[in-house]
C-alpha cells in the first residue's frame, strides 16, 4: 500500500493540462513510478467521453501497462476527473477500484481557473485519503 504520492509539479501540470482539455468530460490516466514515487504520467483517452464517467481506451492503457513494467516501475496512480466535482470517489470510482495497489486521484475545479487534487486508497470498498507531495 502506496502511503503517499510524490510527483513534480511538471507531471501536476501536464494532468491539469489535460483536464482542462477534456472539460467539461471526465479526463483520465495513469501515473508510473516505484513506491509512489512518480517518474511519468500517461495521458489516455476517456472512450465514454462522459460528464460523469470514464473507461480508458483499452489499447492505449495496455500499451501504457507495457512501459510501464519494461521500465520496472508500477502503475502507481490512476487518475480522473471529476468535471462538476465533488473532490470525493463516487459510488462508481469505488465499486470499480480494479486496481487496490495504485492510489486513485481525482482531479475538480475549484473556485476560478484552479483545480484541486487529492489521492485515495481504495479497498474493499473502504476509501482512505493519501497525501500528495508535489515537489519542484
Amino acid at each position: 500500500m502506496i502511503s503517499q504520492i510524490t510527483l513534480r509539479r511538471e507531471h501536476e501540470q501536464v494532468m491539469l493540462e489535460h483536464v482542462r482539455r477534456q472539460w467539461p468530460e471526465e479526463a483520465c490516466g495513469l501515473l508510473a513510478g516505484k513506491d509512489g514515487q512518480v517518474e511519468r504520467v500517461y495521458l489516455i483517452e476517456n472512450m465514454r467521453h462522459s460528464r460523469q464517467d470514464y473507461f480508458m481506451d483499452p489499447s492505449q492503457q495496455v500499451k501504457a501497462m507495457l512501459e510501464i513494467e519494461a521500465a520496472g516501475w508500477e502503475v502507481a496512480s490512476i487518475f480522473h476527473s471529476h468535471p462538476a466535482g465533488p473532490l470525493w470517489p463516487s459510488t462508481t470510482d469505488v465499486d470499480r477500484a480494479y486496481y487496490p495497489d495504485a492510489v486513485y486521484l481525482i482531479l475538480a475545479p475549484a473556485k476560478g481557473q484552479a483545480w484541486e487534487m487529492r489521492g485515495f486508497d481504495i479497498n474493499a470498498g473502504q476509501v482512505r485519503e493519501v497525501p500528495i507531495k508535489v515537489a519542484a
